[in-house]
């Protein structure tokens, strides 16, 4: 048995005596968890050192009760830049590795903190959750919407404080917005809108597989995702528009205002219903994902629409990366993460929210206080929201090809008309020839949400498991 399974075995066991007695709201530290006293660092390792990672290295190298003690990334071209960050903090160097298996059973740690590849996300949270480690992970917190639940169900069963990266929910500009949205401020809200309206230019287009880079132990930055070779001019961060490893701008910057447009519409639980339509416009490339996509979620007394444009756009009520929340007495616009605007039925602005705030260092408070109600953006929110995503990439993945120029709004929204008249506006405006394209018009799926299962829809079931290749597999039961 290696050290790793063994370990996790002897959580178990002392889990399940833990579980019947510790209070639901004060999570002790079982297993091998470190009880950190009042006077201790936090011991975190950052996971997946490209891109936002940095970002993670940085906010806790400036920490005065943190220290990192561990970095650990599939490519080792990473680990200069990262330890140069926690040089100039005044910080010691902490170790280096690039398999996480092997961090998880060396490193001295209390927590991670992750920034990988998205098909990297759920697996490394829930092998950290069972190491005794509390989590930060990026957004979107899962790659579909099974191992999402997955990792709810490892926090609850190893008692893990496990924060997710949607980091609006900690400024203070969103939460005033959200709680006058809350307190009835526009009235009932019938529709909220997502925007992803952000330029996203093609990623080229190679005809045969590309090298990967000699710094990179593939294997390992595969994990679950099939064995193949990457066809992609850019090695890094393009994985985003594949969907071996990414869910395209939905899960990537659309996740953000995914998260916020739930928020506000106080949605515990998955819609009854999603469609998408959509397709990759105005290029032809490598990448897989939409860069343009509209879906209608139905709650039953409330609607979501979210929409994602990668073209040159104009935005929507002065968002465009951002949200607009509709009541029957006026609306609220949220423009950025931390901004918010309320409008009166005339369009009279009648008040205005802003201040920002540190997800982080939420995180490190609820490390310390050991209670899960401290998070400003627990595994469970971060979990519906992402799979909200996933929905929608499900119902694309499902749908037909039809000729662009027969574009139509499916019925089942009250906003569809609207909604796809300005994006067939968008494209126009955009350069986008319809006679030359088609687009997806995706399946319409009904979902159970207290089983978070399709209902009659195999396929779609199919792509909300996801696949995994052994040894990197999410189990049925954590």
């Amino acid at each position: 048995m290696s050290k790793l399974s063994r370990r996790r075995f002897l959580q178990d066991s002392a889990l399940l005596l833990a579980a019947a007695s510790a209070p639901s709201t004060l999570l002790g530290a079982p297993g091998r968890g470190r009880r950190v006293g009042p006077n201790d660092k936090i011991q975190v390792a950052v996971i997946g050192l490209n891109g936002r990672g940095m970002n993670h290295v940085s906010a806790y190298a400036g920490m005065d009760d943190v220290v990192i003690t561990a970095l650990c990334d599939a490519d080792s071209a990473t680990f200069g830049r990262a330890l140069e960050e926690i040089s100039k903090k005044g910080k010691p160097a902490p170790k280096t590795y690039q398999d996480i298996r092997v961090m998880l059973d060396e490193a001295d740690i209390d927590a991670v903190s992750i920034a990988t590849t998205n098909h990297w996300h759920a697996l490394g949270s829930i092998w950290a959750m069972q190491a005794g480690k509390d989590v930060y992970v990026e957004k979107p917190s899962s790659h579909n919407i099974f191992e999402g639940r997955q990792m709810v169900n490892a926090a609850r069963k190893y008692r893990r404080i496990c924060q997710v990266g949607t980091q609006s929910r900690s400024n203070r500009g969103m939460q005033e917005a959200i709680a006058f949205i809350h307190a009835g401020g526009i009235g009932k809200v019938k529709l909220a809108r997502g925007l992803c309206y952000k330029r996203r230019p093609s990623i080229g287009r190679v005809l045969t597989p590309q090298a990967v880079p000699e710094t990179v132990d593939y294997n390992l930055w595969l994990g679950p995702a099939p064995k193949k070779q990457p066809l992609r001019e850019k090695f890094h961060y393009d994985w985003h528009w594949f969907w071996d490893y990414g869910n395209g701008d939905l899960g990537n910057q659309g996740s953000h205002e995914m998260d916020k447009a739930r928020w506000g519409l106080q949605k515990s639980t998955l819609p009854m219903s999603a469609v998408s339509i959509g397709g990759r416009f105005g290029y032809r490339d490598n990448g897989e994902t939409p860069n343009t996509i509209v879906t209608f979620y139905d709650y039953g007394d409330c609607e979501l629409v979210f929409e994602v444009r990668g073209l040159p756009t104009e935005p929507l009520q002065g968002a465009g990366v951002g949200n607009i929340w509709y009541g029957e007495d006026g609306m609220v616009v949220a423009p950025s993460y931390d901004r918010g605007v309320a409008y009166d039925k005339d369009g009279k602005v009648t008040q205005e929210f802003k201040g920002g705030g540190d997800h982080y260092r939420n995180f490190v408070d609820a490390i310390r206080s050991r209670k899960v109600s401290d998070l400003n953006c627990d595994v469970e929110e971060g979990h519906l929201s992402a799979a909200l995503c996933h929905m929608a990439n499900i119902s694309h993945r499902l749908g037909d090809h039809v000729p662009l120029s027969a574009i139509a709004a499916p019925t089942l929204s009250d906003d569809a008309e609207g909604t796809v008249e300005r994006m067939r506006e968008h494209l126009a405006n955009a350069g986008v020839n319809a006679s030359n394209w088609s687009y997806s018009l995706g399946a319409e799926l009904k979902l159970d949400p207290a089983s978070e299962q399709f209902i009659g829809n195999d396929r779609a079931n199919a792509l909300a498991h996801g696949f995994y290749r052994e040894p990197f597999v999410v189990r049925e039961k954590v």
